[in-house]
């Protein structure tokens, strides 16, 4: 499995992360149903942006691209997106690089002039097959590379001959640095062979960049990639998140905002190839949806631990809503394996567990106490819960106790002082806000408990 990574010119955003979440929920649902994923991610260490962008800062481009790496890594880490297996640079791979385009040129699909290397589109007469495009109707495509030295207007960088103090290496065709579409072609062929299953990216990748590794790629034989997997992309007010137009919210404003586990429900909550669209507001509205499964995860965990669960039950009894939810739970986990099957379902994945959760909510609240509840359904239940989440890197690392936020705790503190007080109004006010907001209140000889509903 390739992933096309960052152009580490600046910050990584949410768009980026998108793909990235993305390209995570497939290998874990991969590795969910049984398959070993050898998974490649590049990072493009040089560019004429990343160029572009040292000279304003009056740095140099293997400084800016490292800060920027590092930053990406920090986002993926919060995110617990998997690392994948391999992160090649561009710059650690100039032989393979310089290499490939010779075997291209030998060829007879690439030609040098002028110090740069040109791979010519018309030699190829199946350019265009991946995004669906006609030849003859791209002279006025986008990104089309300008120079008066190509054959063709559609012809496309493999090397390019570098500029005075620009970044630079020997090559047989002068100094120069890599085109953009050449080096995904030769590390992913690298690291998984002349042919692999998987490439992913987002869908502005299609064209020119994937359309053109695929075609200087084929060219040289094999059938290259078996599976394409365009994700969709994140807007912000209807237009695409853009380093170039720094037109984004980048990842270090919105994880200081926001919980990162939160962001990362939120990435997932869309079906993968669909475009989604960025605010505060829906990200609250994750949140929401988010806080409601860990009250029911937490519940479920501290029923688990109790030694009390289901003590007054008699052996062979079992209640109706009991063999419902039981009922429930497999179809819950049969749902969750079936919509990652569907194209890496997300959004069906969740729905299937949530409506789990909806079964659950009733059921928890009606029997207050862990006596009067099933052991059984409650370790379905929560087995489901929590070997689908794993699946979907969520609440892995949740713990039973600390999860009450600090305004509910003060709130809870603000009640006790109340009760102390003898100040029942007030204290019954406090009660019902809690209840609203999703917590249940206990008063005993120990103080007051809260557990969510």
């Amino acid at each position: 499995m390739y992933v096309c990574g960052m152009t580490v010119q600046d910050r990584p955003h949410m768009g980026h992360m998108l793909a990235f979440v993305s390209a995570d929920l497939i290998r874990r649902s991969l590795e969910f149903l049984g398959y070993e994923v050898l998974h490649v991610q590049n990072f493009t260490d040089i560019d004429d942006k990343i160029i572009v962008k040292a000279q304003e800062s009056g740095e140099d481009a293997a400084t800016l691209a490292q800060r920027n790496i590092d930053r990406f890594f920090a986002a993926a880490d919060a995110l617990k997106i998997t690392r994948a297996h391999v992160y090649p640079k561009v710059t650690e791979h100039i032989p393979e690089i310089v290499e490939f385009i010779q075997r291209l040129i030998d060829a007879g699909h690439a030609y040098a002039a002028g110090g740069s290397v040109w791979f010519d589109v018309r030699s190829w007469p199946s350019y265009g097959e991946l995004s669906g495009r006609d030849i003859e109707e791209m002279r006025s495509g986008h990104r089309i590379e300008l120079d008066e030295s190509k054959r063709d207007p559609l012809d496309f960088a493999l090397w390019k001959a570098s500029r005075e103090g620009e970044p630079s290496w020997e090559s047989p065709w002068g100094r120069g640095r890599p085109g953009w579409h050449i080096e995904c072609s030769v590390m992913s062929t690298k690291y998984l062979g002349e042919t692999f299953d998987l490439h992913g990216g987002g869908l502005d990748l299609i064209f020119p960049h994937h359309e053109n590794e695929l075609a200087q790629s084929k060219a040289l034989g094999g059938e290259f990639v078996r599976y394409w997997m365009h994700n969709g992309l994140l807007n912000l007010e209807g237009q695409k998140m853009s380093k170039s137009t720094g037109h984004f919210f980048a990842m270090d404003e919105v994880l200081a905002e926001f919980e990162p586990e939160v962001v990362r429900f939120y990435l997932l909550r869309g079906q993968f190839r669909n475009q989604m669209e960025y605010s505060r507001e829906r990200l609250a509205e994750a949140k929401a949806a988010y806080d409601r499964m860990q009250r029911v995860l937490v519940r479920l965990e501290e029923l688990v631990r109790d030694p009390e669960l289901g003590t007054e039950i008699p052996a062979g009894l079992r209640s109706a809503a009991a063999v419902g939810l039981l009922q429930g739970a497999e179809k819950a986990r049969t749902g969750f394996r079936e919509a990652l099957c569907d194209d890496f379902n997300a959004e069906a994945a969740l729905a299937a567990l949530f409506e789990l959760v909806r079964e659950l909510n009733p059921y928890l609240v009606a029997r207050s106490r862990a006596a009067q509840v099933e052991r059984d359904v409650v370790e379905a239940s929560q087995a489901v819960l929590r070997e689908s989440m794993g699946v979907l890197g969520l609440f892995t690392g949740l713990e039973v106790g600390s999860e009450i936020p600090p305004e509910i705790q003060e709130m809870a503190l603000r009640r006790e002082a109340a009760r102390a007080d003898r100040d029942w109004g007030t204290a019954d006010t406090l009660r019902d806000e809690l209840v609203a907001r999703g917590w249940s209140v206990e008063d005993g000889p120990e103080g007051t408990k809260l557990r969510p509903l």
